[in-house]
């Protein structure tokens, strides 16, 4: 029985030299030449500004999560897709109720007016 799960050891052990090695062979190889430019810390490619600490409207936090919300349940469309000529007229009623219900959480979002940036 421990031997079915030599494909899982095997498949771990070369994830880990994969990631070993993406780290490791850079940091040899790659070319050397820092100057205060590149030492400098950046964000996103902009210099930061300000304290770390420095207070984020709690409107951000709202905005990505409704992002992650929805983005997220797009995922349920491909298995959908996938296997839509098996599911016939039952998948296709399923996922048209499926997307009404994101519509309406859409559509509520928008009315209470949390996509709205001020």
């Amino acid at each position: 029985m421990p031997i079915e799960y030599l494909p899982i050891l095997v498949f771990f052990v070369v994830a880990g030299l994969f990631g070993v090695i993406a780290l490791v062979v850079p940091a040899l190889l790659g070319p050397r030449c820092p100057t205060p430019t590149k030492l400098k810390a950046y964000e996103s490619g902009k210099i930061p500004y300000g304290d770390a600490w420095r207070k984020v409207p709690v409107h951000y936090y709202k905005v990505a999560m409704l992002f992650i919300l929805f983005d997220l349940e797009v995922v349920f469309f491909y298995p959908w897709a996938v296997l839509f000529r098996k599911l016939g007229l039952f998948g296709l009623i399923e996922m048209g109720i499926f997307m009404l219900i994101l519509l309406i959480g859409y559509i509520y979002v928008w009315k209470k007016g949390a996509l709205e940036w001020e």
